[in-house]
């Protein structure tokens, strides 16, 4: 990237696997799925998800607040306040006219606004909740952060479907990159687990099949010769975004570096990707290029591996025209489920605590002979290793495909 370097000086995460960061990171490492029956789902034709459970979101939220908020925009702010923190920052003392906000979903408040109907149907309009907007429109996480955070600079909401996240941190790196802020709080969220959404998924097909006698803790399977769809997840993760110089001379020990990004789109259908490969193909390639890497730099892949059939056959051919060298890949879906809009930002602060510490964790139920492609998984149990480059992957419905290259600082 021609321009400063931009560092990752703070990371906040909530998903099924732990209510912040280094829980979360536990989980991962640990390789086990998340995924368990939801009572809520009763009936459904999909009724296991991986979830966000043993917190109470409005007493964290705090305030008279809490109300009006959707369920991801309350895992947003608490990722958020979390990443703010990590990056030793005070939003009651920062200029806040410097502060950009940059939080993108897929689905939005789409679970809210399914509930207001039922509202409106069974009880009238008069019985609708004065916040039934709020609860639904997706710039609200970003609207809430800027709030909260007293950040009156730029803010926006991506929505590139499963992308989203990745997509949400690129245009953070470019406002610094232009010189729009200073600072950016930049990440993604989702909370799709209801049954509209959960049927959306099991008529499309894309949903992974339970069996008689099945637990869903096996379902989620990235690059297994019988991975039968993905299961669905829900999540936050924000990172705090400076330019280098920046934080260094404010005394801070940046977590990572985002060396560069990439974003093609296949044109090609509403759901399945090209399968040649080559659209996204050329955004891991424009990442590499943004980063001034080659492809042979890179020791680590963080795949966006959903556990479906096309899409993992798909990006494994990708990673192995692109890396012949054969760096280590990990698949977080297999432990977390598709946190969907999230999934990307997810992924990526998983990418940077991968850099940070030495350790690629594994794909969970995954062991090498059930393996099918010629790439490196990590199966098992974690590897540790040293990782000073990264590339993180995320493509969504619609064809959208985001790469961000990751640097240890």
């Amino acid at each position: 990237m021609s321009g400063p370097t931009v560092a990752i000086t703070g990371l906040g995460m909530i998903t099924p696997a732990g209510q912040d960061t280094a829980a979360t990171w536990d989980g991962v490492c640990a390789g086990v799925s998340y995924a368990r029956t939801v009572p809520e789902l009763s009936g459904c034709a999909v009724d296991f998800a991986c979830t966000v459970d043993g917190i109470d979101l409005d007493a964290a939220i705090g305030g008279r607040t809490a109300f009006r908020m959707g369920r991801y925009v309350k895992l947003a702010l608490l990722a958020a306040r979390e990443a703010v923190a990590d990056a030793g920052l005070d939003p009651t003392t920062w200029d806040g006219t410097r502060v950009a906000v940059v939080v993108g979903t897929s689905s939005g408040g789409t679970a809210g606004l399914t509930e207001q109907a039922v509202v409106l149907e069974r009880r009238g309009h008069e019985a609708t909740s004065p916040s039934a907007i709020l609860l639904t429109i997706p710039n609200m996480p970003a609207a809430e952060i800027a709030i909260g955070m007293r950040a009156t600079g730029p803010s926006m909401a991506p929505c590139t479907a499963c992308s989203s996240g990745v997509t949400a941190l690129h245009a953070a790196r470019d406002l610094l990159a232009t010189g729009q802020c200073d600072i950016a709080v930049a990440g993604a969220t989702e909370s799709v687990v209801y049954p509209v959404a959960m049927a959306g998924f099991a008529r499309s097909g894309a949903a992974a099949q339970l069996g008689p006698g099945d637990d869903p803790s096996v379902l989620s399977r990235p690059f297994a010769r019988d991975r039968s769809g993905l299961v669905v997840g829900e999540g936050a993760a924000i990172m705090v975004l400076e330019r280098e110089s920046d934080a260094r001379a404010r005394g801070a020990a940046p977590r990572a570096l985002l060396a560069g990004a990439g974003a093609t789109t296949d044109a090609y259908h509403p759901t399945s990707p090209h399968p040649s490969g080559a659209v996204a193909q050329r955004a891991v390639e424009a990442a590499l290029r943004d980063a001034g890497w080659s492809p042979y730099d890179v020791d680590h892949v963080n795949a966006h591996g959903t556990s479906t059939q096309l899409n993992d056959a798909t990006e494994a051919a990708l990673i192995s025209r692109v890396f012949p060298q054969r760096p280590s890949v990990t698949a977080p879906k297999g432990v977390l489920g598709h946190c969907m809009g999230a999934a990307g930002a997810i992924e990526a602060g998983l990418t940077v605590l991968t850099l940070q510490h030495g350790v690629v964790p594994p794909i969970a139920n995954l062991d090498a002979p059930a393996v099918e492609f010629d790439i490196d998984c990590v199966t098992k149990q974690p590897l540790y290793t040293r990782a000073d480059r990264a590339v993180t992957h995320s493509f969504g419905f619609g064809g959208h495909n985001a790469v961000l290259a990751l640097e240890r600082a």
